[in-house]
């Protein structure tokens, strides 16, 4: 990751990070109990680890464009002190073993299932802005307005005057658009 834009701390903003899975079966198939049974357990990692802000837990319905093409769709929003706490919650300890065993319990996706984005301290996004952000990942590639672990933007990138000279932005249809799956699918 590169600098923090000038005048910006990391202080001043957090990482939000969204992730969506299409389930290999409907929730209550047995199929699904492995992850289904899980979810509480997970929860309460996440929640307990370093870093870690906040979490949506509401009956939010979801992205429009993945309802009814698949057994069921599922969209977890949660925020964070840094990228660096994050990504060693995500790939270290229990969560990993859960991670490992994905493909389980959720379909592949070939199309960015996950987006990362900075927020000024104290901003909870809704459903609404993260399609917003998976849909910019899919059509832009990773920019400092949607990015991945594998290719970040410092925060303060985003906002106008605020912009790192010389960062390089890709091209759409670039090679370096390629977007890894997300960590639960």
């Amino acid at each position: 990751m590169g600098k923090i834009a000038e005048g910006v701390t990391g202080m001043d903003f957090e990482l939000v990070h969204v992730n969506v899975g299409r389930m290999a079966a409907p929730a209550d198939d047995p199929r699904m109990s492995g992850f289904m049974d899980n979810l509480g357990p997970m929860f309460a990692l996440a929640e307990a680890a370093p870093g870690f802000v906040w979490r949506q837990t509401d009956d939010d319905p979801g992205f429009e464009w993945d309802a009814g093409d698949s057994a069921g769709a599922l969209v977890n929003i949660s925020v964070w002190a840094s990228i660096e706490e994050l990504e060693k919650f995500t790939y270290s300890g229990e969560h990993r073993e859960f991670v490992r065993r994905r493909r389980e319990w959720f379909q592949h996706m070939t199309a960015a299932a996950y987006a990362l984005w900075w927020v000024p301290a104290g901003h909870r996004p809704t459903t609404a802005e993260a399609e917003e952000r998976v849909r910019h990942l899919r059509a832009n590639g990773p920019t400092p307005y949607a990015f991945t672990f594998k290719q970040n933007f410092p925060p303060g990138t985003e906002i106008p005057g605020t912009e790192i000279p010389g960062a390089a932005i890709p091209e759409p249809g670039s090679s370096e658009h390629s977007v890894p799956a997300s960590p639960l699918l």
